[in-house]
């Protein structure tokens, strides 16, 4: 089952299931292209996951770490499915990053590995847009990572069992394919990720663990239309402007 908030021509923010590009919720039958699509849900933190692709972390130059590299989203930073995003002037490396996220049910601490399961509601689809400028200065990467509108999230909540093992991360850049990964690729994979993130951290419901990008990040420009797809989810879409 897939779950998509959104905001009918009333103004109303509805939930409902989604397919085949129709939404039923409240009652009624809407067409997807007839509502804006919202993030599917409303985290309190986005907690990422930084070279979690043996690739990628290669070709940013960097080591693969021994322990999970997290670091912090806000709020501020999210945007929705067919949103545009306006990100920051000046910089010549603004770069894009598919990932899968996980969507958490519950407010949880110190899960273990084999519970993981329990607290997990769906997934989604993010774009970690990077200010490379800034984060290859700084430490702690609220520059490069934190700025308004750096999270697209969506377009829907995928339940589990809708995810395969090893379903394809990909990105498209005004049709052009440039990521294609596999969740077999990830380093740390999403149990793991968990009992680390919840040793230090109490989630709550909503909150989105995005789980790492593969290879293949490359620079957006002024006016790029982008797509990020992760099987068994769906496609997020969204503008850029700089």
């Amino acid at each position: 089952m897939k779950r998509i908030r959104f905001k009918e021509q009333t103004g109303s923010t509805r939930v409902g299931t989604y397919q085949d590009g129709m939404i039923d919720a409240a009652g009624r039958t809407y067409d997807v292209d007839d509502v804006d699509v919202l993030p599917p849900c409303s985290p309190s933190k986005i907690v990422c996951v930084g070279r979690n692709y043996a690739k990628h972390a290669e070709e940013r130059g960097n080591d693969v770490p021994d322990r999970p590299l997290l670091f912090l989203k806000p709020p501020n930073t999210l945007a929705g499915h067919d949103d545009t995003i306006r990100v920051p002037e000046g910089k010549e490396r603004i770069d894009h990053e598919a990932e899968l996220c996980v969507v958490i049910s519950e407010q949880c601490r110190n899960v273990s590995a084999e519970n993981a399961e329990d607290v997990i509601e769906g997934y989604t689809c993010m774009n970690d847009v990077s200010n490379r400028d800034d984060q290859d200065k700084e430490t702690n990467w609220v520059r490069g990572k934190a700025f308004d509108n750096s999270a697209p999230l969506g377009p829907v909540l995928a339940s589990p069992d809708e995810l395969p093992a090893d379903a394809y991360v990909r990105t498209r850049v005004n049709g052009e394919l440039r990521q294609d990964g596999s969740l077999e690729q990830l380093i740390f994979p999403i149990p793991e990720l968990i009992e680390e993130i919840t040793t230090y951290l109490t989630l709550e419901p909503g909150d989105v663990i995005a789980t790492g990008t593969p290879d293949g990040v490359d620079r957006l420009n002024d006016g790029d239309e982008v797509e990020i797809e992760v099987e068994g989810v769906g496609t997020l879409s969204h503008r850029v402007v700089q």
